[in-house]
């Protein structure tokens, strides 16, 4: 499971011209999830993500984490952070994972953020081609590999 996590002070998904989630400051995350991915990655990258200090603190220090600040999420799932480009100029998905595995992984993700954060997250919608608007606040930005921990 990849994440990117950018530290927004605003940001927001629209479908079909339509707003589906928007947030004030806090976490807007690209999730790619592969067929090897298990409940554990979920569990392990969430407790990563919601204990990230990557907020500034009152000396303008990133020390303080997305429940430190009573921050907002907003995950939109994405498939291409499994993009093998390493023959030719086409990037090829093979490392995405099925339907059948990623969304029931990316919903989990979702609820898991959710109960940890004490607020709902904002989500786009598996599949759909989103339109993703965000003020990136620094900017911060942070990739995390579930495959990659240490």
């Amino acid at each position: 499971m990849r994440a990117v996590i950018q530290r927004v002070s605003n940001a927001s998904v629209t479908i079909d011209g339509s707003i589906k989630s928007s947030i004030g400051q806090g976490m807007l995350i690209l999730l790619g999830v592969e067929d090897r991915d298990t409940q554990e990655d979920v569990e392990w990258i969430v407790k990563k993500v919601s204990n990230l200090r990557i907020f500034d603190d009152s000396e303008g220090v990133m020390n303080l984490s997305i429940l430190d600040v009573n921050g907002e999420a907003l995950v939109v799932s994405q498939f291409t952070l499994f993009a093998s480009y390493k023959k030719g100029n086409r990037p090829s998905w093979f490392r995405a994972g099925s339907h059948e595995v990623s969304i029931p992984l990316y919903d989990a993700f979702c609820k898991s953020l959710s109960e940890t954060i004490g607020k709902q997250v904002g989500t786009g919608e598996f599949g759909a081609d989103m339109k993703v608007s965000l003020v990136n606040d620094g900017p911060v930005t942070i990739c995390i590999d579930t495959k990659n921990k240490e």
